[in-house]
């Protein structure tokens, strides 16, 4: 088989390995990696319908890591996809007042980042042996809640690596903060940032670019990498539980063969969904990709009206891995639609960073008829999660509800028959306050974890580890810092 090599968005450079695509997490002109060509899946839906998560996992990502050995990519997996989940599919399908939902959050960290974040730093590690790196491996990341802790849990003492997670000091669940903060691990690091998700990823992506700084962490034995889904090596994991979901769906006759279904995600940084659709492009028959919007509804009047537009309220919410303006993973797709055009894409990406928005053309438009969006507002994603509750006695979390709202507007809205796989995205754990007060007010009064014992009771479900472990542990992480002094802390804590 021939390497799949990969390119940057923004330039016509010199074309990398995936190894070397992983490793370098952004591409030095500010660029994110995409794949020279989506590869076909090369087994049938009968193979793939009795196989495991992890047989599935090595069949889709072998077409993208073609520099991987075989040995090689099996170890990721097999140490990614272990004990750490708590249900042996991994990720587990519930039918459920009408859709699929498609639970993705049985990882150490009860959110759908631990299905890319579990094999990341095992590919990372990989990659730097195939590539004769030995630099320490810096991962920089930002967080809107989730990639923070899964990154933090899956790098967590690997050695000949460190991890920095920025995150909105005010823009996190309390679950999610004490997740973070509670980290153990001597190579990690926590700081809050007094600012919003897109502050802390600017910030982040600005510290990427500046080679003054790269030079000065050569000189000390360091070198940046991402854990952001910019990084490809968290891009392409995404992939596989979408055709695992279409190969169980057909397994258990759900479907039939080649059935079309439609795909439903809740969507801020654009990667889950973009996944799926690279997940259509191998062959996997996926119709409609609905991207669901909380009120920060950016890709919705994208998708609507073909201008993405940041300047506008930045409004916190209940689902706040949702809470960004600006899509970081859609440049991916920007890039594919504008005829893989690399000085158009980079001149859009310049319009957003100077005005705040950019234009695409008819021609681009018309190419987005896979897609269709809408949005939630607070009070309807509340509503979903009573309605759903009272029906069926299954609780869902608040992103999960966006994107249930959305299929059920979809549905009364186009009268589509598809059945439809939801992206169940994070364990009602997480967000166990908003989760309990649109069940009923009543319970606002009690304390966080009084929530979580409420919640196993009414919902018959285990408190996750996740959960249990934080309850009294200490924190580990207290610095919070303003977003001009982001790049002043990384150097303190690598002492540079």
């Amino acid at each position: 088989m021939m390497d799949l090599l990969y390119k940057s968005t923004r330039s016509n450079e010199t074309a990398v390995t995936a190894s070397q695509a992983i490793l370098k997490g952004l591409s030095a002109d500010g660029g994110l990696f995409v794949p020279s060509g989506i590869p076909a899946l090369d087994v049938d839906m009968e193979t793939l319908a009795g196989m495991s998560y992890q047989e599935t996992a090595y069949e889709v990502m072998k077409l993208f890591f073609t520099d991987f050995t075989e040995e090689e990519l099996k170890s990721c997996i097999a140490k990614a996809y272990d004990e750490k989940f708590d249900t042996t599919e991994i990720a587990p399908i519930k039918k459920e007042d009408g859709a699929y939902y498609l639970e993705l959050f049985h990882g150490a960290t009860i959110a759908f980042k631990d299905m890319a974040l579990s094999i990341l730093p095992h590919l990372l590690t990989t990659s730097a042996k195939k590539n004769n790196v030995k630099n320490e491996i810096v991962i920089l990341t930002a967080t809107s809640g989730d990639t923070g802790k899964a990154a933090l849990a899956g790098f967590a003492d690997v050695p000949g690596t460190r991890i920095v997670v920025f995150y909105p000091k005010d823009g996190v669940s309390p679950i999610q903060e004490k997740q973070m903060v509670t980290q153990k691990g001597d190579n990690t690091f926590v700081v809050g940032i007094n600012g919003n998700f897109d502050d802390a990823q600017t910030g982040v992506k600005n510290i990427f670019g500046d080679k003054e700084l790269e030079a000065q962490m050569a000189d000390a034995g360091f070198q940046f990498s991402s854990a952001n889904s910019i990084n490809i090596g968290r891009l392409v994991p995404q992939v596989v539980y979408y055709v695992y979901a279409y190969a169980k769906l057909y397994a258990s006759k759900e479907i039939d063969k080649s059935e079309k279904i439609n795909v439903v995600v809740p969507t801020g940084n654009f990667g889950n969904i973009l996944a799926a659709y690279y997940a259509k492009n191998m062959g996997v028959p996926i119709d409609k990709l609905i991207c669901a919007s909380n009120d920060n509804k950016v890709l919705y009047d994208f998708f609507t009206t073909g201008t993405y537009d940041r300047n506008r309220e930045f409004i916190l919410t209940t689902s706040p891995s949702m809470d960004i303006l600006i899509s970081s993973n859609l440049e991916r797709l920007i890039y594919k639609i504008a005829g893989e055009d690399a000085d158009k894409n980079l001149e859009m990406m310049a319009a957003l960073g100077k005005e705040g928005k950019y234009h695409i053309t008819e021609e681009m438009k018309a190419q987005l008829s896979d897609f269709c969006g809408n949005y939630a507002t607070e009070e309807e994603t509340a509503q979903e999660i009573a309605s759903v509750y009272q029906k069926t006695g299954y609780i869902m979390d608040t992103h999960t509800a966006v994107a249930s709202c959305v299929f059920k507007k979809y549905e009364a809205e186009k009268k589509d028959n598809n059945k439809s796989v939801i992206a169940s995205t994070a364990s009602p754990y997480k967000f166990t306050r908003s989760v309990m007060d649109a069940i009923d007010m009543k319970y606002d009064a009690m304390t966080d974890f009084e929530l979580v014992d409420e919640l196993c009771k009414i919902s018959k479900v285990k408190v996750p580890g996740a959960i249990e472990e934080i309850r009294t542990a200490p924190v580990l992480h207290d610095t919070v810092v303003e977003v001009n002094e982001m790049k002043d802390i990384v150097k303190k804590f690598l002492n540079i």
